[in-house]
């Protein structure tokens, strides 16, 4: 069984005036992202949206100290961008379309997503999202960790550091043992 996780595709993160955003990066995977989201919801399988969500009074956050503010609950911002929106809008009442509020990187941390993928008897992730580089990276390590089989869509995820991003995807496939999928397969 194999779920899709789609990370962090909100406004902060893609969107030109989003407060940490990967700009044109993650804007050119949006097409990609969808699709397979889209397929992923149709075929029946295990859909989840895992996004970051930071409180703006909570300064003790590493990420504070780090990032500017971003993601902040009840903020445009947090939105899912682009054509990711109205497609979680759809289909978030269907019983495969989980969403997970995460406060760190991975989206392990904290959650209850290992319960719920292992209760389906998933075995195999399909992550997509941003950033390649943080938290694409920390929640494949947290599901590499955690016994789950791996692959990364190269075209459905993204960075604001080309160097860091392509470095991730040399990691999942050299480290973790990651799949790396792009357009043609």
């Amino acid at each position: 069984m194999r779920a899709l996780l789609s990370i962090d595709y909100t406004v902060d993160f893609v969107a030109d005036d989003g407060r940490l955003t990967t700009g044109h990066a993650g804007q050119a995977i949006e097409q990609r992202l969808v699709d397979q989201t889209q397929s992923f919801i149709d075929a029946g399988d295990f859909v989840v949206f895992a996004i970051d969500r930071h409180d703006p009074e909570d300064h003790y956050h590493p990420e504070s100290q780090l990032f500017p503010p971003h993601n902040i609950a009840g903020s445009s911002g947090r939105a899912l961008y682009g054509s990711l929106a109205p497609l979680y809008e759809a289909q978030k009442n269907r019983e495969n379309v989980y969403w997970i509020d995460k406060r760190h990187y991975s989206a392990f941390s904290g959650t209850d997503l290992d319960i719920r993928l292992r209760e389906r008897g998933i075995t195999e992730i399909y992550l997509t999202g941003v950033c390649t580089d943080i938290c694409i990276l920390h929640t494949a390590v947290d599901a590499y960790n955690l016994g789950y089989r791996l692959v990364i869509d190269a075209d459905a995820v993204a960075s604001f550091d080309a160097v860091g991003h392509e470095w991730a995807l040399r990691h999942f496939e050299q480290t973790l043992g990651a799949k790396i999928i792009a357009k043609e397969e």
